[in-house]
């Protein structure tokens, strides 16, 4: 099986990768079928998990590849993650400037975008995860993408394999975060499991874009890869941790995002 993948196209083991990392998000959706309840403590414990995972994932599996593609740059081997890095948060900024969404436990008022205030709250929470599953997407584009145009492809290709399993890991909690909320405010069980694992279509889609924009700009890779790492980190701290830190569940959160980042830190090293 392993063999058969590493024999596709990086387009396609990009796509593989992300229809896998869109059924784990399904397979946490589905947690809305076994329980009647929204349970808070148990979502913010899954949630600061994937925030440990996408920050580990952020460094290692990207930041840490950027910083080693940027050997004998003219400025400093510094200059391309730091762009990148910066540039990424300012990509997801945008895009919560103009996408009308809204975070878990966030209060009425506090709706974000254009047009926001005339949607329902059921909906604005399907766009806010749907809005930071794209980077995610385009992470494992980017990095499934630079093994083509890399003289290492072996080492690549295991960093990039790593991140999707990392990726899919920490889905499980995001696609909870949607459907069970969902639930929460009276949706049935099987519309709410629906739209959880819809929210996160957009990863094989910006995984393309990903692949693509690697293919047609190799130079630029050191760049693309840290952009990746920028948003992700921008999604964590604008959305992942705050709303683990709204219900009394804190210290455990804290922890249990320590764990996904150990993890995540574990599966990086000794696989990629």
């Amino acid at each position: 099986m392993v063999e058969i993948f590493m024999a596709l196209e990086p387009w396609q083991q990009a796509l593989t990768a992300t229809l896998f990392t869109w059924c784990m998000t399904g397979l946490g959706a589905a947690f809305v079928f076994l329980t009647r309840e929204v349970n808070e403590r148990f979502l913010d414990i899954m949630l600061g998990f994937a925030g440990g995972v996408m920050i580990a994932a952020s460094f290692w599996s990207l930041l840490s590849p950027a910083i080693e593609n940027s050997q004998g740059h003219f400025i400093g081997e510094w200059f391309p993650a730091a762009v990148g890095f910066l540039l990424g948060g300012f990509f997801i900024y945008g895009f919560d400037k103009m996408i009308p969404h809204t975070h878990r436990n966030a209060p009425d008022d506090r709706m974000e975008g254009i047009g926001a205030g005339n949607r329902r709250r059921s909906t604005l929470l399907v766009f806010s995860l749907t809005l930071h599953n794209i980077p995610e997407g385009m992470a494992i584009g980017i990095a499934f993408g630079a093994i083509a145009s890399n003289a290492d492809p072996a080492t690549l290709a295991a960093g990039a394999a790593t991140l999707a399993l990392g990726i899919g890991i920490q889905n499980i909690p995001e696609g909870m975060a949607v459907s069970m909320p969902l639930r929460g405010d009276g949706m049935s069980r099987t519309k709410s499991f629906f739209f959880g694992w819809m929210s996160a279509i957009v990863e094989p889609m910006a995984a393309m874009v990903g692949v693509l924009a690697i293919s047609l700009m190799s130079p630029v890779l050191p760049y693309a890869l840290s952009l990746a790492a920028g948003a992700m980190i921008f999604v964590v701290v604008e959305e992942v941790i705050p709303s683990t830190q709204k219900n009394g569940h804190s210290d455990v959160a804290a922890m249990s995002l320590m764990i996904g980042f150990t993890l995540m830190m574990i599966l990086d090293v000794a696989l990629g």
